[in-house]
């Protein structure tokens, strides 16, 4: 049974999901009407967080294997 500590990462967690979600979204609608190439996104603090939270458990997983 899950206890409230647990909950309460879930939701935090789930949280800080959506704020940088809206975050990267909103960078890529400034970028896409302002005429910049589509890989601009990625070079501003939202599309690194993104590119991290794809890539860090790929690393861990491929470290652990090892």
């Amino acid at each position: 049974m899950f206890s409230l500590l647990q909950l309460i990462r879930m939701v935090a967690v789930l949280a800080a999901a959506i704020v940088i979600g809206n975050r990267f979204l909103e960078e890529v609608r400034r970028i896409k009407t302002a005429g910049k190439p589509w890989y601009k996104v990625y070079l501003t603090v939202p599309g690194a967080v993104m590119i991290l939270a794809v890539l860090l458990p790929l690393v861990v997983w491929w470290f652990k294997t090892r």
